[in-house]
């Protein structure tokens, strides 16, 4: 792996069993994510593309296959090693964000570095300027259900950015979101890149968005063809 690469994987496969049939969702995938850059992967509905981005956050672990971060085998890791590993070095947006509805915006953001048993105190000043950062500071007392679907959604990525992980990935970030507030979205999460140097992995639909990112990959039937 060199200085300027961040993930690594080889010959990962996903299978999976139906009917004592096994089923791949991914036939053997090698893919280098270098830091900084902003990837997109695109492909049909049940392309393997979602099960990838899990993987590569090691939220699901191959079937076969290694996964390599700036030089640590994180297959080698037990299940507490992998949850310590995801809540400090990745951040997770997703279609759906996944907030708790009774929390407010702020306290939703709070979470991951409280469970990192960070301070009360410095998580709360974090997320405050995290939040207003992202033009939500007059939002930080409102429940997600006050709040607009692009509003909600900054507030996911607000609760991924908290940490300051090496990477973002984010699938289908904007699948619930009409034109002009995904298109605002986007151009938030490229200002992100640009300003804080972190990767991001989407997977997305919207091949606009794709072919505007710094490279772009089409998952098809469980490997890549481009």
């Amino acid at each position: 792996m060199t200085d300027s690469m961040l993930l690594s994987i080889r010959g990962v496969t996903r299978s999976f069993k139906v009917s004592d049939v096994s089923v791949y969702a991914l036939r053997g995938v090698d893919l280098d994510i270098k830091k900084g850059e902003m990837l997109a992967i695109t492909g049909e509905s049940g392309s393997g593309k979602s099960t990838l981005l899990h993987i590569l956050g090691v939220l699901d672990r191959p079937t076969s296959g290694t996964i390599d971060f700036l030089g640590l085998n994180l297959l080698s890791m037990n299940e507490d090693g992998l949850a310590e590993f995801r809540n400090r070095r990745v951040g997770f947006v997703f279609q759906f964000h996944h907030l708790l509805p009774e929390f407010t915006a702020i306290e939703n953001v709070m979470i991951p570095l409280l469970i990192a048993r960070g301070d009360r105190r410095e998580a709360y000043a974090s997320a405050k300027e995290l939040l207003g950062e992202l033009g939500l500071g007059d939002r930080l007392h409102h429940q997600p259900g006050k709040m607009s679907g692009g509003e909600q959604q900054r507030v996911a990525i607000a609760r991924a950015l908290i940490n300051k992980p090496d990477i973002i990935l984010a699938d289908e970030p904007t699948g619930n979101l009409d034109s002009s507030t995904s298109e605002s979205i986007y151009r938030l999460l490229r200002e992100l890149n640009q300003k804080l140097g972190q990767t991001f992995v989407i997977v997305t639909h919207n091949e606009k968005l794709a072919s505007s990112l710094d490279r772009h990959i089409t998952i098809a039937d469980g490997l890549i063809e481009n």
